[in-house]
């Protein structure tokens, strides 16, 4: 399929895992991509991948006017924008997240900025070109966490305010931008096989838990299963749907 030529789409968290994943994905149905992370070393493999389909702008995704300036850089490159995937995001335990009674006020913050405000501001620097182009389509990456609740193995409440905000936001935007042809949807992954999720990975009894969370394949998920869906939800296969919310995760949030 190449449902992406002659189409240019944003990716950020493109340096690891669902980002990488989905830049790739769209890159091979033909999408020149502009690739954003906070990691250099982790850009270099990706365009190494990408070739002359891709562009990488490191970018404190939290900083305003870093991330103009890689909004700019990517439509100067190709002198348009179609689609924006926001992957990029982190898990809020090293800087304090918790359960609310124990979760710290620098915790709490830090993670709603790398996960919430970054996407915001991603929106609205790529919007303007976006609109500019008839439209297009933003793919937002929350969670199953931002759906349902999460008992003592997933007890990270800023964490999970911060994926509910994605699709709140999502859907404010759906609705809102809709007369101007923009479409935006969420992927809301559960346990996926990533870097991000290396704690999980290695931890013996959320490992057990799998058959009941994930009850399809009793097993994590793949970058490649998300990147599947955000290659649906971006394309002109979906031409009808914005403001939902696509679950993969493999049975988690349907109990």
């Amino acid at each position: 399929m190449q449902r992406f030529k002659g189409k240019v789409a944003l990716v950020t968290g493109a340096a690891s895992g669902i980002g990488r994943a989905a830049a790739l994905r769209l890159a091979s149905e033909g999408a020149s991509i502009a690739a954003l992370d906070i990691s250099a070393d982790g850009l270099a493999e990706v365009v190494a991948q990408l070739g002359d389909q891709g562009a990488t702008f490191v970018c404190d995704l939290t900083n305003a006017g870093q991330v103009n300036d890689a909004v700019m850089g990517a439509v100067a490159a190709w002198q348009q924008l179609d689609v924006v995937f926001n992957a990029a995001g982190a898990s809020g335990r090293r800087w304090g997240d918790g359960p609310i009674d124990s979760c710290t006020e620098a915790g709490w913050n830090r993670t709603l900025d790398v996960n919430l405000t970054s996407i915001f501001l991603v929106c609205k620097y790529a919007l303007p070109h976006l609109l500019a182009t008839g439209g297009g389509s933003i793919v937002n990456l929350a969670s199953v966490l931002g759906m349902v609740g999460g008992d003592e193995d997933f007890a990270t409440h800023a964490y999970a305010a911060a994926k509910a905000g994605i699709i709140g936001m999502s859907r404010a935007m759906a609705i809102y931008y809709a007369p101007r042809g923009l479409r935006v949807n969420v992927v809301a992954p559960g346990l996926i096989a990533t870097p991000m999720s290396l704690r999980a990975q290695s931890d013996a009894h959320i490992l057990e838990r799998l058959t009941h969370l994930q009850p399809l394949t009793g097993a994590m998920g793949l970058p490649e299963d998300v990147a599947a869906a955000v290659a649906y939800l971006a394309s002109d296969d979906a031409r009808f749907v914005t403001g939902t919310v696509l679950p993969v995760d493999g049975g988690w949030t349907a109990q």
